[in-house]
Order: C-alpha cells, then structure tokens, then sequence
C-alpha cells in the first residue's frame, strides 16, 4: 500500500496474497515501476529491497552492545514521523472488519475487491473530514 503523504489517502495497492508471506518477497514479485528519481521510505520488513534508480530510507538499527549516534537517532526521528502517518492510514484502511478477520470467500479476485473498497471508504472517510485548503504559494508570495 502507499498513500499520499498530503492527503493521507491510498494511491497504490499491490495485488493481495494469501496467507503468510514476507513483505519483501511481495514487493519483488509485484515489480513495481517507479517513476524516475522516487524516494522510498520503508520500513525494516523491506530490508534488503533495494530498486534500481529508487533511493531508499530505512531507520538504523541499533548495534549489537552498541549504541546509535546521534545523527543516527535523528535520522530514525524523522523517518519515524513519516511512518507513523502510514500506521495510521493502514489503521483507517482496517476500520473495515472485513479486512484484518479471517476471510473465508476463496472465489478469485474477491479479497483484492474487498481491498480496494476499504481503501475506498478510507479515501472518502479522509476527504470529508479533511478537505484540503486553498493555498496559493505565488500570491502569498507577491502579497508579503
């Protein structure tokens, strides 16, 4: 899943897999495009995945018996900050029930529709409770 930082609305979903199946694996399977010159953020399930052309942040891990610096534990700061907006949204997204019980309909194609509504109802549910405000950098520019 990735949503627009500005919104908090889903943009982007992969296709939905069955069962247990390791994050990095997914997205390797999924190939995914990126447009040229993407940052990625992802968290540690992505360790390892690395895109070409894609620059990727990943949050420092503490050394073993070590500790992190402190350009280290700001950088992790930061990058926490972005992903705790992406906790939230995946949180929106199972607000539907359907979504994170056990799903037992095995008919093809049904869990990714299943998806795509919740994401849905997340998207409409963000829009009404936060429609975007006009803002205009240029005049605010030329009036100050």
């Amino acid at each position: 899943m990735k949503y627009n930082e500005q919104t908090g609305k889903v943009v982007y979903l992969s296709p939905t897999v069955e069962g247990k199946k390791h994050d990095k694996k997914v997205a390797d399977e999924a190939a995914i495009h990126f447009p040229t010159n993407p940052t990625l953020g992802k968290d540690t399930g992505f360790q390892g995945y690395e895109p070409a052309g894609v620059l990727t942040n990943q949050p420092k891990k503490k050394p073993r018996g070590k500790a992190l610096s402190a350009s280290d534990k700001l950088l992790n700061r930061i990058l926490c900050g972005t992903r705790v907006k992406v906790e939230h949204a995946i949180a929106g997204v199972k607000r539907c029930r359907i979504v994170k019980d056990v799903f037992r309909l095995t008919k093809q194609g049904i869990s990714d529709l299943v998806m795509e509504i919740a994401c849905g109802l997340h998207n409409l549910r963000v829009s009404i409770r936060h429609p975007l405000p006009t803002f205009d950098l240029l005049s605010f520019v030329r009036n100050a």
